[in-house]
């Protein structure tokens, strides 16, 4: 179980890192390496192997919106169906229950602000036991998953001492 541990921080933090990498890093076998990895992608430990992407360097001018969604839950199940039903639209990056003022945090992406507004409008808002939404556009990323997208500013003026 250590092991897993170690070894799913590895890849959390570089996914590209060769099972021969983790063996000589934790000290393990890389059979032992590789045999962790199946069993934890078949257990849906491990769901997918992603990139982090600066599409504004890329020059990339999408759309990305974080959605607060206000839902009357349903008897039984409460808010599990209709989060169900949001994580099936092409347009949703992420899905979370949220603590506080609104019950679900919604990650979208869009080419444009029309198109953002058509799935809020159309998509979103019509489905039932929606309340309210509120809509935040993100202006710029300046890190994510614990990558920073620039470099830190350095102060290039001269030193003037007395």
């Amino acid at each position: 179980m250590e092991n897993e541990l170690r070894i799913l921080h590895l890849l959390e933090h570089d996914a590209k890192i060769s099972a021969q990498s983790i063996a000589v890093m934790l000290g393990l076998e890389e059979e032992i390496v590789l045999k962790t990895i199946e069993k934890l992608e078949q257990e849906k430990v491990i769901l997918g192997y992603g990139t982090i992407i600066n599409w504004d360097r890329y020059g990339e001018n999408g759309v990305t919106a974080m959605i607060d969604v206000k839902i009357t839950p349903e008897r039984e199940v409460g808010f599990n169906d209709i989060a169900k039903r949001i994580c099936r639209f092409p347009e949703v990056k992420s899905v979370s229950l949220m603590s506080g003022t609104y019950d679900l945090s919604i990650v979208i992406a869009g080419n444009d602000l029309r198109e953002v507004a058509r799935f809020i409008s159309h998509k979103l808002s019509a489905l039932d036991r929606v309340q309210s939404t509120t809509t935040h556009f993100i202006l710029k990323s300046y890190k994510q998953e614990g990558f920073i997208f620039e470099e830190p500013y350095e102060d290039k003026r001269l030193v003037v001492s007395p």
